[in-house]
């Protein structure tokens, strides 16, 4: 029996989503949960891998059990098991022919940032900072040179594992609200660092250090080098994995800092 749940969770107490040796990633205590309500081992497939200090609100994983439990077993029952800092919000059996991953239609991603002279402290840890004013319409501008297909070379990391470096943006917005701007991002998928390696970038040109149609020249020199240093990941958070209907999967449920999923206009 093929199982999915959504997961939720701060990215703060975390070494990324993908296990490691010392057990310090999401994976590793989702599974351990998970293996002590099934009974056996389990392995899970999500839908995008988080690095560290990155968050999660609709994260979308699946995995294999050779046993049944009832859904209240796999929300409830693996929640008591996990650090209050993961939860499962739904849990469902699919078709075996689902994945995670490469069932996934898009991937949105929301990274808020505080622009103010004073750093967070409240929110420290779940947002981004830029002290300096930021020119949003500017910004705006410079993120429509990222829509569509495009090489995204010059936002990759050098560790980036992806065979190609192409990729499928659908939608990018720049929204402020109040001292808060706001950046979404929904592509296909997204190479590592891109999102963070973006937004850097973005601030460059809200900063009036280069004007908007660097972004494009950066996207066709395809050279790491040229953009801005990786921002910091406090600010970022996995919103949503749309998946085609036909899988039947549960409604995501946004939850979290308001932050992090409120509607801004």
């Amino acid at each position: 029996m093929r199982l999915a749940l959504g997961i939720e969770y701060d990215g703060r107490e975390f070494c990324g989503w993908q296990t490691q040796p010392a057990g310090c990633a999401v994976q590793d205590c989702l599974e351990a949960a998970c293996a002590s309500i099934a009974g056996v081992p389990v392995s899970t497939i999500c839908a995008g891998r988080t690095d560290a200090g990155v968050h999660a609100l609709g994260q979308v994983v699946h995995f294999d059990c050779t046993v049944e439990r009832p859904a209240s077993a796999w929300v409830r029952g693996v929640n008591a098991l996990l650090p209050p800092s993961v939860a499962v919000t739904w849990a469902q059996p699919v078709s075996d022919d689902f994945h995670a991953r490469f069932s996934a239609l898009t991937r949105s991603y929301r990274y808020v940032l505080l622009n103010d002279a004073v750093r967070p402290a409240a929110d420290q840890g779940r947002v981004g900072w830029f002290h300096s004013p930021l020119d949003v319409d500017t910004m705006k501008t410079a993120a429509v040179n990222l829509l569509g297909e495009h090489d995204f070379t010059a936002f990759r990391s050098a560790e980036c594992q992806a065979r190609s470096p192409v990729r499928t943006m659908h939608a990018v917005s720049v929204v402020a609200n109040g001292p808060y701007v706001f950046f979404e991002f929904t592509a296909n998928a997204f190479l590592h660092h891109m999102i963070r390696n973006i937004v850097g970038s973005l601030v460059y040109v809200g900063k009036g250090k280069h004007p908007p149609q660097w972004i494009a020249e950066l996207l066709q020199g395809r050279d790491r080098t040229r953009a801005a240093p990786t921002f910091d990941a406090s600010g970022l958070y996995l919103l949503n994995v749309e998946y085609d209907s036909k899988w039947g999967l549960t409604a995501p449920r946004l939850r979290g800092p308001r932050l992090a999923h409120a509607t801004v206009e």
